[in-house]
């Protein structure tokens, strides 16, 4: 055995023992690549599920939450105002606002005409200088809609012993008044709210902001009716 060979053994030895932190640090230096078609962690999936359930719960009501008869679409998609003793004492009127701004327009339960016995018996929407019924309004653009004030005059309705002015309320373009009632009266009677309004208004977003601070809500209306009463 040559020098160089019994000193290969022991180089051999010390070169591998020497190169082996190299590698290993090379190893750490530059990990592996990871596959990019690595399913994702099963918590993932579980917040998905905890969102699905949440949101059901949001959506879906519980059945012994439900009413009894679901609410009328005349309670859901529009917000009532009233405007009590309007212009005189005892003229109360609603305003029945959409969402898109229109403005229903009718009397109140507790206006004046209701007290009379028989209640109303005659509509009349020739008041002022034309006659409401005769405006017909026509397109998108609302042709031929003529802007009226919040104490503009809409129809005089009469009981049996007296006459009363039903007004706008509110100030904007006079869309369409129900004439109807000019054949059928007794709908104001028996459906004021629903078949027996008045008119339709769609009033400029700043006038109905305007107009807006001098109505009252429905819980505000019971309260102050409820105290007139007594």
């Amino acid at each position: 055995m040559t020098e160089a060979d019994g000193d290969g053994d022991g180089t051999t030895s010390d070169a591998t023992n020497f190169n082996l932190p190299e590698t290993q640090n090379q190893n750490q230096e530059n990990p592996p690549p990871q596959s990019c078609s690595s399913s994702p962690p099963s918590t993932t999936i579980g917040d998905h599920d905890e969102e699905e359930e949440q949101l059901k719960k949001l959506l879906v009501p519980k059945l012994e939450q439900l009413p009894l008869t679901p609410p009328p679409a005349i309670e859901t998609n529009f917000v009532t105002y009233y405007a009590p003793d309007f212009m005189k004492p005892g003229h109360d009127q609603y305003v029945r606002r959409h969402a898109n701004g229109l403005c229903i327009v009718g009397l109140a339960s507790t206006h004046l005409a209701f007290k009379d016995q028989g209640g109303i018996t005659a509509v009349d929407f020739n008041v002022g200088k034309s006659d409401r019924s005769g405006i017909k309004v026509t397109g998108k653009r609302k042709k031929n809609a003529q802007h009226f004030e919040s104490n503009t005059a809409l129809c005089k309705v009469s009981t049996k012993d007296s006459s009363y002015i039903v007004r706008c309320c509110v100030k904007g373009s006079l869309l369409e008044v129900n004439d109807r009632l000019v054949k059928q009266p007794g709908l104001i009677n028996s459906s004021a709210d629903r078949e027996g309004y008045i008119a339709i208004i769609m009033p400029k977003p700043g006038d109905w902001r305007k107009m807006e601070a001098s109505l009252v809500g429905a819980e505000e209306y019971k309260k102050l009716r409820l105290t007139t009463t007594e």
